[in-house]
């Protein structure tokens, strides 16, 4: 990979990474379902009339914004609005790739290899002990609710990325600005019925900097930025190139919250961060080696067969879509 390519991929872990801080500034002025619907409202609108709608069913659509999007970064704003750390959030989030694994089992019956197991293993065992950190010196067991809800934005995304892939060779930014076109309303609706009418108005009424910059980060840097530099170099290199860049976005959102906002993880914390990550990274570089071994076309002279399937190979799980956090 060129000096510059390498450069653009650490500018997007940079970007995703410092994103958690983001977040973290908007969600001091607003409430997280509000933030969430202002952030895709920001990336449909206007790019949804000059962008072609993606080669996909509008079901495919659906459900990637409902569950990559809303349900994603519903659940991760609401889990960091009731005190989850942004960098331990950044790092929690990486549990997707343990529950698309087992989706992409139970539902696509596709066997993970051996590794990906070991790898999704050892990200459970990670995630236990951030946890047992979580508790450690609380007063009680409500100090894990927001890593829970941490962890249930984690099932969302693993659930996306399984819709994803009917979506599977189409273009990446199109799909990015049609899909979310699903979130705004759906989570304004799911936040009058929590927060109640008047705190949502109260909550547009009272729109400050905070918001302002949060949005434009999320959505223009985060969301559009990052993801067109992203695609582009998935473009232009192999994926197993690339995707290792996206395991740098954890350690850069744990610096920046220790840098910025003075949040310093406990040893149980770091050590259980360090073996989710970890686990990530083996699933990741197992599956994508793997994944360079399948036969380059199937007898119908295609890459793969009609079923996705070539005789003697078995389908290897669908890599996750990886959009920003």
């Amino acid at each position: 990979m060129p000096l510059k390519h390498a450069a653009l991929g650490l500018l997007v872990a940079l970007i995703w990474g410092v994103n958690f801080l983001a977040i973290e500034l908007g969600l001091r002025d607003t409430l997280p379902l509000v933030l969430v619907a202002l952030r895709f409202m920001l990336v449909a609108v206007p790019l949804v009339l000059f962008v072609p709608k993606p080669a996909v069913s509008w079901r495919s659509l659906v459900g990637i914004g409902l569950f990559m999007s809303a349900g994603q970064f519903g659940l991760l704003f609401t889990a960091m609005h009731l005190g989850l750390p942004a960098g331990l959030a950044a790092v929690v989030l990486q549990c997707q790739m343990i529950f698309t694994l087992v989706i992409g089992l139970l539902v696509l019956k596709e066997r993970p290899t051996r590794m990906q197991l070991v790898g999704a293993l050892i990200g459970v065992v990670g995630l236990g002990i951030v946890a047992v950190g979580r508790i450690e010196g609380a007063a009680d067991f409500g100090a894990i609710v927001p890593l829970l809800i941490c962890v249930a934005a984690g099932l969302s995304w693993g659930i996306g990325n399984v819709v994803s892939r009917s979506a599977h060779g189409t273009n990446g930014f199109g799909i990015v600005v049609w899909s979310a076109l699903v979130v705004p309303l759906p989570v304004l609706a799911l936040s009058l019925l929590l927060d109640g009418p008047a705190a949502v108005g109260e909550a547009f009424a009272t729109i400050g900097w905070e918001t302002v910059v949060s949005v434009a980060y999320t959505a223009g840097l985060a969301s559009l930025v990052g993801y067109s530099i992203w695609t582009s170099l998935l473009g232009r290199h192999p994926a197993a190139v690339v995707a290792p860049f996206a395991l740098l976005v954890p350690p850069i959102g744990l610096a920046a919250a220790a840098v910025v906002l003075g949040e310093v993880p406990n040893v149980l914390e770091l050590a259980g961060s360090a073996l989710l990550v970890g686990g990530v990274a083996i699933g990741l570089f197992r599956r994508r080696r793997d994944a360079s071994l399948r036969p380059a076309c199937s007898a119908a002279g295609r890459p793969g067969g009609a079923d996705g399937e070539v005789s003697g190979y078995s389908r290897p799980p669908a890599p996750a879509r990886t959009l920003d956090p």
